[in-house]
């Protein structure tokens, strides 16, 4: 049973009923020739104990997909790789909205990978799988969704599910999700796109989500299974109504705190006033329905009263403040501060050859930036587990360095690998846009050309039928109870990344232009205090960090560098204290303290340049014979003193060892070159 939906020039194919029979619901995507199986699959009763929907998402890649065999020593599929982690996030959080409240049975999806044809990427894949087969499913599901990626052309047109050439040549990488309705989930990078290109990019993807979902959808209610009933939860709170009339006004009282740990204690002490004497099931209810009434008391301050709870504008950042040169001998760092969110980014710089290497289905195969999130528990207050990044952090990082990409100077301008760690010291909200803030101020202080100052700032929403508030940088709780998180990061001439998450559906392109344009006053407010404290990169890179120079050699001239097995590079290596890499292409790269690193660069380039009639060298006297004495102009090119040119004058000389010995080193000029590219040289005096 087939289903082919087209979007923009190819068509994705869906086929059920033949693989994974016994899943709850299975299908087979193909994009191209990128192939992937996603399965559903639901527990027969609900887990107990738990008061949320327990739904996993994980994405396994399989290694032939692509004609590969893993690296390592066990040559099989181990941890997830970051792009698969980074898939099942995109995959989980369209899908997440749509299931009944209450609903507590445990629902495993799962994307194999089984094709990959280095030409598609196959994340929107995987998530078009996941909602049909959730379709197909009996789950109670209130789908399905749709899925597309965006690019653009050099000349300004829209790519529907562009191949990894076209995105290379994009200026734009833009996923969006959503149901037939409405959008409720985005993903991009840019290259400093205006807003407006942006929204239209979000309105051409709508149009093909509507036509996917609406397809599905058809082919569910054709040979789908029968759905779980399952009754959504009534209010059935004895308290609710009676604390919801005596105690609202309280709640809201209690919240309006720019301290968070004040709107805590407030509540804490309702509580506690409130369940002193009760029995510990009737605790446990008045403690549930204080914490509906202080959602409901949120979203009225909001819409009717138009404030926030920490009584700032809906488009007023919190108090913000960034610093760099924080911790000694770092290569560069950033601390940024804003309200009670605080993140400290550190750079470490080295040679190419430090680069990450990556073993993944995918066509790359490295990256020279690598920026890592780290959330540990003390930043919320609490204890907890440290250790592996969580896929949260995974994801954070993800976001950081893909905002940061468009501006990183190229390997050419600037041969480092980079590594950014953010380590969140304080977290009441939009920490991932802080850790681009504080990288950018770490690039800045590391003395790294970025090509202009990157800043970030999360939005929020809160809707009710026509009436919304939108809210600039907000914090946790704003988070928590809202209905949108919107995070933008930019330059000042544009969008760099964007990440959207809606828990409702129903959002307008009017909306949209609106949250995009407070986001961009609230990233030109940020870039001020920013670079108010540092205006533009360092001149040159820390003291601390390693000089690499770069230079590029004719092809024919890297056997002459790397010389008889590796002899030649390896003694330039030892010679100079550096390291030496040289790419298929002749660039090379040499990586070393102090001028070391330039005195190597000068010899390499001295070895693989043309000799020149005319030209003086201090050579080295490598081999004596009867007829004169072989010099060693640079290491590999060797020339000829003939004994006739050893003496001033061409005065004769009996022995050539009467004038120079083997381990001299002599000055001579180049005469001539033949055409079996031998040298004669003539000695001169010194």
């Amino acid at each position: 049973m087939h289903l082919e939906i087209p979007v923009g020039e190819r068509s994705m194919v869906l086929e059920t009923g033949k693989l994974a029979r016994q899943a709850g619901g299975a299908v087979l995507v193909r994009l191209g020739d990128t192939v992937l199986l996603s399965t559903a699959t639901r527990s027969q009763a609900p887990r107990p104990g738990v008061d949320f929907l327990p739904l996993s998402v994980d994405i396994e890649e399989r290694m032939s997909a692509a004609g590969k065999i893993p690296g390592g020593f066990l040559k099989r599929e181990g941890r997830p790789s970051d792009r698969a982690i980074l898939t099942a996030r995109l995959t989980d959080r369209p899908v997440r909205p749509l299931f009944p409240k209450g609903y507590r049975n445990e629902i495993q999806v799962i994307g194999t990978v089984f094709g990959a044809d280095q030409e598609t990427p196959y994340d929107t894949v995987s998530m078009v799988g996941a909602s049909a087969a959730l379709a197909l499913s009996d789950l109670p599901f209130d789908g399905p969704i749709g899925a597309v990626r965006v690019g653009r052309t050099l000349d300004g047109d829209f790519i529907l599910n562009p191949t990894y050439a076209q995105i290379e040549e994009s200026d734009l990488d833009l996923v969006v999700a959503g149901t037939k309705e409405a959008i409720t989930m985005v993903e991009a990078g840019a290259d400093e796109v205006p807003e407006e290109v942006m929204v239209d990019a979000m309105l051409i993807a709508q149009d093909a989500i509507r036509t996917q979902a609406e397809a599905i959808e058809d082919w569910a209610r054709e040979i789908g299974k029968e759905k779980q009933e399952f009754a959504v939860e009534g209010d059935e709170n004895p308290f609710l109504a009676d604390l919801r009339e005596r105690y609202l006004d309280r709640v809201k009282e209690a919240i309006i705190n720019p301290d968070r740990s004040g709107r805590h204690e407030a509540l804490d002490e309702l509580r506690a006033e409130l369940t002193e004497g009760r029995e510990p099931e009737e605790a446990e209810q008045i403690q549930a329905a204080v914490s509906v009434l202080r959602k409901e008391a949120f979203r009225k301050l909001l819409l009717e009263d138009r404030k926030r709870t920490d009584l700032r504008g809906m488009d007023e950042i919190r108090p913000t403040s960034a610093e760099v040169g924080v911790i000694p001998r770092v290569h560069g760092t950033g601390l940024f501060t804003r309200g009670e969110t605080q993140v400290l980014s550190s750079l470490a710089l080295a040679d190419l050859g430090l680069s990450q290497r990556l073993d993944t289905i995918e066509p790359a195969t490295g990256k020279r930036y690598m920026h890592h999130y780290n959330f540990p528990p003390y930043s919320t207050g609490e204890t907890g587990r440290v250790g592996a990044p969580r896929r949260r952090e995974i994801g954070h990082g993800a976001l950081a360095e893909r905002a940061l990409i468009p501006v990183i100077p190229s390997e050419e301008t600037f041969p480092y690998a980079l590594r950014i760690i953010s380590d969140v010291l304080e977290s009441n909200g939009s920490s991932s846009m802080a850790s681009v803030c504080g990288s950018t101020l770490a690039f800045m202080d590391g003395g790294v050309p970025i090509k202009a100052p990157v800043a970030g700032v999360a939005m929020g929403l809160v809707k009710e039928g026509d009436d919304y508030v939108i809210m600039t940088d907000i914090q946790g709780l704003e988070d928590h109870l809202g209905d949108m998180d919107f995070k933008v990061a930019g330059t000042r001439d544009g969008i760099t990344a964007l990440q959207m998450d809606m828990k409702i559906t129903g959002v307008s392109a009017d909306l949209l232009r609106q949250a995009l344009g407070q986001a961009q006053k609230g990233r030109l407010e940020i870039l001020d205090v920013m670079l108010g404290t540092i205006a533009e990169p360092r001149s040159e890179v820390s003291e601390f960090a390693p000089r690499v120079e770069a230079l590029k050699i004719p092809t024919d001239k890297i056997g002459l560098l790397i010389g008889p097995g590796g002899k030649t590079i390896n003694a330039l290596q030892e010679q100079f204290g550096v390291n030496i890499s040289v790419e298929d292409d002749g660039q090379v790269y040499v990586a070393g303290e102090g001028i070391a690193a330039k005195d190597a660069a000068g010899a390499i380039n001295a070895m693989t340049r043309d000799v020149e009639a005319g030209e003086i060298y201090n050579g080295k006297v490598v081999k004596t014979t009867n007829f004169g004495a072989f010099v060693e102009l640079t290491p590999g090119r060797d020339g000829l003193v003939h004994i006739s040119r050893l003496a001033p004058g061409k005065q004769r000389v009996e022995r050539v060892e009467d004038v120079v010995a083997e381990g001299d080193r002599i000055k001579v000029r180049v005469l001539e070159i033949d055409k079996q590219k031998r040298i004669s040289l003539e000695k001169l005096e010194d």
